[in-house]
């Protein structure tokens, strides 16, 4: 198992505060993008020069974590970072702009709710969505510098951060429309594909929360 830990992150912030200035730097995760119903959710954590080099014990990829050490570790992950927010970007927005768009109406929810001078972002994977390509994908985010960090969510602290709150606000989300939507099993599954959620498309077909832009599995018979 890969251990997280501040390498990345720090390198990142001594550059961005080589002018002196105190800046933050911004780790941003993703959760939600393969689901079939629910929104697509971007957790974004700060930290700076100044944040304390002991983080949360046990914090790890979201992915890795069980769903009950994952909420334990909200409370302690909000304590550790200077702040952070997740924002949502629902189904709807998923069938008018895409995943890609969609992630950035995301990340501009979360960084709504943000008021620090963020001078740069560390972002798991290999594709970076955040940055405008000019092509028509939800909105334009802050130029930001952009660092790509693949497994950053396992290997970089903030990213596991941001990763976690994502993970476990997006899951208290598809638990509440669960409530709602009744058939789709969401509060096992959390809108990603299982036996029981494709059950619950055949025999009841779309919800409201469903992404219809694609191609829903067990929805087939119905064309």
């Amino acid at each position: 198992m890969i251990v997280p830990d501040r390498d990345v992150e720090l390198a990142l912030l001594r550059e961005l505060s080589a002018g002196g200035e105190h800046v933050y730097l911004a780790g941003v995760d993703e959760v939600g993008r393969g689901a079939l119903a629910g929104p697509a959710s971007v957790g974004v954590a700060l930290v700076s020069l100044g944040t304390p080099d002991e983080f949360p014990v046990g914090l790890r990829d979201s992915k890795l974590m069980t769903p009950a050490a994952r909420t334990r570790a909200v409370a302690d992950v909000l304590s550790w970072v200077d702040a952070a927010a997740v924002g949502h970007a629902d189904a709807d927005a998923v069938n008018t702009w895409g995943i890609i768009g969609a992630l950035r109406l995301a990340a501009a929810d979360a960084l709504s709710k943000i008021d620090l001078p963020i001078g740069g972002v560390l972002l798991d994977g290999v594709h970076d969505w955040w940055t405008t390509d000019g092509l028509p994908l939800g909105p334009q985010l802050p130029p930001y510098s952009v660092h790509m960090e693949v497994k950053g969510d396992a290997r970089c602290a903030v990213v596991a951060a941001a990763s976690v709150l994502a993970k476990v606000a997006r899951d208290e989300l598809m638990i509440e429309l669960a409530r709602e939507n009744p058939g789709y099993d969401w509060e096992h599954n959390k809108g990603y594909a299982s036996p029981k959620h494709i059950s619950g498309l055949r025999e009841l077909g779309a919800s409201a929360h469903h992404r219809t832009s694609w191609k829903l599995p067990g929805l087939e018979q119905k064309l």
